[in-house]
């Protein structure tokens, strides 16, 4: 019988949906080293800071904290390291062209395991304005308020 294709979602990045619109979310793997995935596992990792970038054709994340695994001794790498990630060239490409152009970000989302893997939700974002982030409060305030008057009337 197959393995299913569990997620189990290890960290989020939820700054990144209050200062981005997301235009589009792809998904990549991640080079990690053995000490690095059993701290992840232990969720042990902060994506708060963290960014996308494209060198030589090649994408790299900059600013994930991994904190170092309190076994690894010797093995433990630097937590804020930059790490590759293993997209397809024509998503790569995809992706700098259209941050080139129109001035998009690529952020990290979400890191997940999907089968045993190290997987890493990155999204092509658009910037906020301050008054987009107001307008979000104050949808997502009055969505609440809808839902305790529907609450309290249906009681």
């Amino acid at each position: 019988m197959p393995k299913e294709d569990a997620l189990v979602r290890v960290a989020q990045n939820k700054k990144a949906w209050h200062d981005y619109f997301i235009l589009e979310e792809y998904e990549a793997g991640i080079a990690l080293f053995g000490t690095e995935v059993k701290s992840i596992r232990q969720g042990r990792v902060n994506l708060k800071d963290s960014w996308c970038g494209i060198k030589n054709g090649e994408m790299f994340v900059s600013g994930m904290h991994i904190s170092p695994y309190e076994q690894g001794n010797i093995y433990n790498r630097d937590p804020t390291r930059v790490r590759k990630l293993l997209m397809h060239k024509h998503e790569i490409l995809r992706l700098f062209g259209e941050s080139q152009q129109q001035g998009l970000a690529v952020i990290p989302l979400s890191l997940y395991f999907k089968s045993g893997r190290a997987k890493l939700q990155i999204g092509l974002c658009k910037g906020k304005k301050l008054y987009d982030k107001r307008d979000a409060a104050a949808a997502k305030d009055a969505k609440r308020e809808a839902e305790r008057n529907w609450r309290e009337e249906n009681r």
